[in-house]
């Protein structure tokens, strides 16, 4: 494995953190374990109330965690106060999800300035027992400020617009900002 030199000398306290506000971790059982630069891991116990139709831990469960493991992962490397958004992923099923827990180990494949790429693996564990029951390929993309969607600098006072380059209609980054905010609520 690769060794990163994160930017933030206080990665593991911001990842801790940050984990601590994810509701969905906390509803679903999930526990942050480890965490060193470019890898990160969560642990899940069997729950009976996540499983699909055949008894197995459900598709949804697996790929929330093995996502949260890669964003974190990548989130240890970002300079302070930054977070991450997925971009994308593609998860393989590979073996019925059945055991004690669900562990998910994400790390970073490649690390950059905006977008970084992880891999994550999430294995069931019966007793000292691992198996391989779910693999992700995840694209992480970096964001300021953790938690915080905030508009741009421009107030009502400083406004300034311009005109679009291919309309006569005059194009302001306040109006852009506003209808799509909601985007930028589902930070990791």
């Amino acid at each position: 494995m690769r060794a990163f030199d994160p930017q933030n000398p206080d990665f593991q306290s911001a990842v801790h953190e940050s984990f601590d506000r994810l509701t969905l971790m906390r509803t679903i059982g999930a526990t942050l374990e480890r965490v060193s630069p470019g890898e990160v891991e969560v642990t899940l116990p069997f729950r009976n109330d996540l499983t699909q139709h055949h008894g197995f831990m459900a598709a949804a469960v697996l790929t929330a965690i093995a996502d949260v493991a890669c964003g974190y992962a990548a989130m240890t490397l970002m300079p302070p106060g930054c977070s991450v958004l997925t971009i994308e992923y593609k998860a393989n099923f590979l073996a019925p999800a059945r055991g004690e827990r669900m562990v998910a180990r994400g790390r970073v494949i490649r690390p950059g300035r905006t977008v970084t790429a992880c891999a994550g693996d999430v294995v069931a564990v019966d007793g000292k027992q691992e198996v391989l029951v779910a693999t992700l390929l995840a694209t992480m993309m970096r964001v300021g400020g953790e938690g915080r969607a905030s508009p741009p600098a421009a107030t009502a006072q400083t406004h300034q617009s311009a005109p679009h380059p291919r309309r006569t209609r005059r194009w302001c980054l306040c109006r852009v900002w506003t209808a799509h905010r909601h985007d930028v609520t589902a930070l990791v």
